[in-house]
């Protein structure tokens, strides 16, 4: 039921709560949703300064509990050293907390952004700071991509990653491997693939039958995905027949049209970042967090309406994906959304 989180030494549900849906709920039914995580015993919280009012819904909900029943964790996009201190303090004020178990760097996608980060006026700089303080109690790292990942894993500093990983996400594997051997914990966010996985308790099964993996986060924003996503807390993770045919079928069905963001298909001549662009597609057509989604998609530097078809991008899919269909797919729905 309960793993420790690599070398933090914390001990965390197996199942977490993510913290993406709630922004579309209002504060009661978030406060119903932190009781029932209390009565499942899930303790582990991540969300995020980039997920609206997420912070603040779940600080006012556990200032109505036992604050020593959750180990929190949230993360900034922040590159800078002082962008980064002053999003902590946004984030202490907002979870209405004076200590933040996890503090993550959101959202690395190459090695230019992790250099800013580590600069001498990097970010990583007041984590390091915050964490002296005791403002924060561990330092960690999120990302899409798998080519990063493994140039840094070895080396890194942070002693977790956040990474999504499912059924048919897998490539995160190989460093998920390398993460544990250095007793970094491995958070996996997008276990139900953003929505797509309507087999939410085989894929939650799948993913913590791999021994590399912490903890697994889940967006929930019902109270009945509180109790089955925990039931499988304290189920065997073994998998019968049936449900190796259901894996095969899940995997069958979403794997001929389905984005895994490992960014083979990059750069694109344009500048598009093409695994975003159905990041966001997924956020707005299966979070239903339309007014988040458009306000991300519209803040994008270029956008999927800038593909000119020139076609650079679908030899390098490994997964055949009709790319440039799929972007005019995307230009249409946020045009129209």
């Amino acid at each position: 039921m309960y793993r420790s989180l690599g070398i933090t030494g914390l001990e965390i549900s197996s199942v977490g709560f993510g913290g993406i849906p709630i922004q579309r709920l209002d504060q009661s039914n978030v406060d119903a949703l932190f009781e029932a995580l209390v009565a499942s015993g899930i303790n582990f919280v991540d969300t995020a300064r980039g997920y609206t009012v997420s912070e603040e819904m779940i600080g006012n909900a556990i200032e109505r509990l036992d604050r020593s029943r959750f180990v929190l964790a949230t993360k900034s996009m922040a590159r800078s050293y002082q962008d980064m201190k002053a999003d902590i303090e946004l984030s202490l004020a907002n979870l209405k907390t004076d200590h933040i178990d996890l503090y993550q760097c959101h959202l690395v996608k190459d090695i230019e952004q992790y250099a800013l980060i580590m600069a001498e006026d990097g970010a990583y700089k007041a984590l390091l700071e915050a964490k002296a303080e005791g403002k924060i109690g561990h330092i960690g790292i999120t990302s899409h991509s798998a080519d990063f990942m493994m140039s840094i894993i070895k080396e890194m500093p942070f002693e977790t990653v956040q990474f999504p990983y499912n059924i048919v996400e897998r490539q995160g594997e190989p460093f998920f491997k390398l993460a544990a051997e250095r007793g970094i914990g491995v958070i996996v966010m997008k276990p139900m693939a953003g929505g797509a996985i309507q087999k939410g308790k085989l894929s939650l099964k799948f993913i913590l039958s791999n021994p590399a993996v912490s903890v697994a986060i889940p967006g929930m924003d019902q109270l009945a995905q509180v109790a089955e996503n925990a039931s499988v807390m304290h189920e065997a993770l073994d998998f019968s027949d049936d449900e190796m045919t259901l894996l095969t079928e899940v995997v069958s069905e979403l794997g001929e049209n389905f984005c895994r963001r490992c960014g083979y298909c990059l750069p694109c001549p344009q500048g598009i970042d093409i695994p975003t662009q159905f990041l966001m597609e997924g956020y707005l057509t299966r979070y239903h967090l339309a007014d988040w989604a458009i306000k991300r998609y519209n803040g994008l530097a270029v956008k999927a309406d800038a593909c000119v078809a020139c076609g650079s991008c679908e030899p390098k899919c490994p997964y055949n994906l009709k790319i440039i269909e799929k972007l005019k797919g995307v230009a249409e729905l946020f045009a129209n959304a």
